[in-house]
């Protein structure tokens, strides 16, 4: 059968759209619809656009994605263009005022619904089917959706609601089908993973569930993203001890150090506890690649607290840290708060933390020459194969860069001695 009609699928925003797009994708494909990613070449005659809504930055760039496809549609290069996800749960009102020429908008939960709207017809017996986006090799497995934290910045309990953690055994019976897929590296994520099976099992049950995914012996990698500080479970960092399989490598965004604004954030934790916890990664998991993310800029931060935490970004030394500048939400807390800090002071602040982490990244990584590693080859660039080590998660971390004579295969897992090395990058040759 030939296929009825083309459908292009446009993710922005983070890796769990990427899970909700590939959900999508796999269900319209067993309709006999023709799937275009973005940047695929040939035309479609519908686009759907699976939209962040979570900082402006973000916002911005789903609204000027769906304008550019409107845009198109004008011109009769598209028919349809339908919007989902973050941006339009959120906005949906006044995106249909101020963009009508979209077809329809869907919010986050609305999966079932854009399948049929598309013309295909939506399977529930097949919701673990995916319709990979990433290489082949590495994949997002999605174990909670929504969050039950308060963070006083943050929109996402608003727009994706209440934690709900997935049933273990959904989640084993998809990490398998990955495997099957030829996953090597599974990187589970959520909006909190620390906070799974609080809801269901009245427990948190991490640890657990990373213990029966090693068990299945299917994959090289297991990878845990967005760990949170508050309660972190200490039987955690035993199992990454304890299986090779588990990365030695921890993503905790801690947003801040100072107790004051980490009290007005509602963190749940102050200085001395998130000193403490650095200090406990540190002891446990010494190899551990230790991954945070900072918002400057926060409504009230003083010069005084900003050096408060530069001071411990500076004595903590961590392998990555993210910066971003605060932006008033709508529906959270910290929207009553004066927003006092000029935007070019918190340019200027975000611009010191990112100076003060390469210096830090390149110190690090300086410290890696010489040594050999176990790298997972991601891609071929001009005469580089790139690739990345247990310490690295793709895209947002560094990379191997490798120069050889002969064929690597995507894909697979090569002996590599680091000769060289930069800010963000590292430079090795293949161990025969």
């Amino acid at each position: 059968m030939l296929p009825r009609r083309s459908i292009k699928v446009i993710t922005l925003g983070c890796a769990k759209n990427t899970v909700d797009s590939e959900k999508l994708m796999a269900q319209l494909k067993l309709s006999n619809i023709r799937i275009l990613r973005d940047g695929d070449r040939g035309r479609a005659d519908t686009v759907i656009i699976n939209t962040c809504g979570f900082i402006n930055d973000a916002k911005e760039e789903s609204v000027d994605t769906i304008l550019g496809y409107i845009e198109q549609k004008r011109k009769g290069r598209i028919r349809d263009v339908f919007v989902m996800g973050c941006l339009s749960e959120r906005y949906k009102k006044p995106l249909q005022a101020e963009i009508p020429e979209v077809d329809e908008y869907f919010g986050v939960n609305d999966l079932e619904a854009v399948v049929k709207r598309a013309g295909a017809e939506f399977r529930s017996s097949l919701l673990g089917e995916r319709e990979l986006t990433t290489p082949k090799h590495y994949a997002y497995l999605k174990i909670a959706e929504g969050c039950d934290r308060r963070c006083s910045f943050c929109a996402i309990p608003g727009i994706r609601g209440q934690h709900i953690s997935r049933p273990a055994e959904d989640i084993i019976a998809e990490a398998k089908l990955l495997a099957a897929k030829g996953v090597k590296e599974l990187i589970l994520i959520s909006q909190d993973l620390t906070y799974y099976g609080l809801d269901t099992y009245k427990k948190q049950m991490l640890p657990q569930l990373v213990e029966q995914l090693s068990d299945l012996k299917l994959f090289t990698w297991i990878r845990l993203h967005y760990l949170f500080p508050t309660n972190f479970p200490d039987r955690l960092l035993d199992v990454i001890v304890s299986r090779p399989d588990v990365c030695n490598y921890i993503d905790i965004p801690l947003q801040h150090i100072n107790s004051r604004i980490l009290a007005s954030m509602r963190r749940g934790v102050n200085r001395e506890s998130t000193i403490a916890l650095v200090k406990k990664f540190r002891e446990k998991l010494p190899d551990a690649a230790l991954r945070t993310a900072f918002i400057v800029g926060y409504p009230g931060e003083t010069p005084e607290e900003f050096e408060e935490l530069k001071n411990f970004i500076s004595d903590v030394q961590f392998d990555r840290a993210g910066v971003f500048t605060y932006s008033p939400e709508e529906d959270t807390y910290a929207f009553g708060l004066t927003d006092d800090v000029p935007e070019e002071v918190k340019h200027r602040r975000a611009a010191e933390i990112m100076e003060l982490q390469q210096e830090i990244s390149l110190s690090r990584n300086t410290q890696k020459v010489g040594n050999t590693f176990k790298v997972l080859i991601d891609r071929l660039e001009g005469e580089y194969y790139i690739g990345r080590t247990e310490f690295d998660s793709p895209e947002v971390d560094n990379e191997v860069l490798i120069n050889v004579g002969g064929k690597l295969k995507i894909g697979e897992f090569y002996m590599v001695k680091i000769d060289r090395a930069d800010e963000f990058d590292l430079y090795g040759t293949i161990i025969n």
